[in-house]
């Protein structure tokens, strides 16, 4: 298996396209970061999306690599399929990531009817992949990261998030695609560095929107990921 760092650092040596080895892009190729308000905020400063950008610039940046935002707050999967053509297909991106999950977990916890169920999240996110790779658009599917930062399942919509990051887990699998596991290096992070249990401080601000050390860790981990 090739890692995402191959994958997009392959900018240099264009190489043939398959679900486990660098995607072959080339001058002027567009990467599309598509999600919610945690990938609207990637595009600052600090944010995951600028500073996977910098990584690129600084590999060879004469290639002119655009990334483009995709982000809207608030945005469940059934958003991501009505927007995809426009948003998406229509800005004619080489790489798709997919980092999706959280609002359809937690605006459920307010009120069932404005979650997204679990048939509905699988269902969607394999029609919104299947039309951005009929589009030819390599997918790398994300899975969603934290809504508190307590170890060991402590917080309350935990088990959800679990059983829907086990969803985008089990869709890259089963359509051959890389999968940046954000959940788990989430998991694994704060396992190790948050001895006072706290809710949020540790990678983001609010318990979900991500703070400088959390958009660092998207980025790596994006940077890292691995096909199936």
């Amino acid at each position: 298996m090739k890692s995402l760092f191959l994958v997009l650092l392959a900018l240099m040596v264009p190489t043939v396209l398959a679900a486990d080895s660098p995607v072959a892009l080339k001058k002027g190729d567009k990467i599309v970061f598509l999600g919610d308000s945690i990938t609207q905020g990637g595009g600052g400063a600090q944010g995951y999306i600028t500073l996977v950008k910098k990584a690129l610039d600084e590999k060879q940046k004469d290639l002119g690599i655009e990334t483009i935002n995709a982000g809207i707050s608030g945005n469940k999967v059934p958003d991501l399929q009505r927007r995809v053509e426009k948003d998406v297909i229509g800005k004619k991106p080489a790489v798709v990531f997919i980092y999706i999950g959280i609002n359809d977990v937690w605006h459920g916890e307010r009120d069932p009817a404005k979650g997204t169920p679990k048939d509905k999240f699988e269902s969607g996110l394999k029609e919104v992949i299947g039309k951005i790779t009929d589009a030819g658009a390599k997918v790398i599917v994300c899975t969603p990261t934290v809504i508190g930062e307590k170890k060991d399942g402590a917080n309350k919509l935990d088990k959800q998030l679990d059983e829907y990051a086990d969803i985008s887990r089990k869709v890259a699998k089963e359509l051959k695609l890389p999968l940046c596991d954000l959940r788990k290096a989430f998991v694994d992070h704060l396992q190790a560095n948050n001895p006072d249990n706290k809710e949020s401080g540790i990678l983001t601000g609010d318990r979900v929107h991500l703070n400088p050390a959390g958009n660092k860790l998207v980025a790596e981990t994006m940077l890292k990921s691995r096909g199936q």
